[in-house]
């Protein structure tokens, strides 16, 4: 007689590891996608607010750029034009040199208490003698409408 040996079936192998490992993957991805999502909406938001206000100082500076001083002093606030007339508005950009190009740098919007304020910064040079320049406008929101209320 002859011994046969007993046949043993081969032990499962221990899937746990490749388990874990999946799951932490598969959360990972959907980590990924919210968080995705998420800056994308912030950047679209943060974006919708400082593009007008950036639009606002954009307008002012090429009206006064231009020697629109009526269209200049429309877009100020309130309180700037309560304490200027039209006319002595236009007297004073126009006693100042003239600038031969501009850039707006920078825009930051801040709401304290439901009150909407912005700062644009532009960097100008003046035309009759080159100098660089760098100047903040202040901005407020009136009536749905940014204005210039320096």
């Amino acid at each position: 007689m002859t011994y046969e040996p007993m046949m043993v079936p081969d032990p499962r192998p221990n899937r746990t590891l490749r388990t874990v490992l999946i799951v932490v993957g598969a959360l990972l991805a959907v980590c990924c996608v919210i968080g995705t999502c998420g800056g994308l909406w912030l950047y679209r938001s943060i974006k919708d607010s400082v593009e007008p206000a950036g639009a606002a100082a954009t307008a002012f500076v090429d009206d006064v750029q231009a020697g629109n001083y009526p269209g200049a002093y429309g877009r100020l606030c309130d309180r700037v034009r309560a304490g200027m007339t039209q006319e002595e508005f236009a007297r004073v950009q126009a006693a100042q040199l003239k600038i031969s190009s501009y850039e707006i740098t920078n825009v930051n919007v801040n709401n304290v208490n439901g009150r909407l304020t912005a700062t644009a910064t532009v960097e100008a040079v003046q035309e009759a003698t080159g100098a660089r320049l760098t100047q903040g406008l202040a901005l407020v929101k009136e009536d749905g409408e940014w204005r210039v209320c320096q």
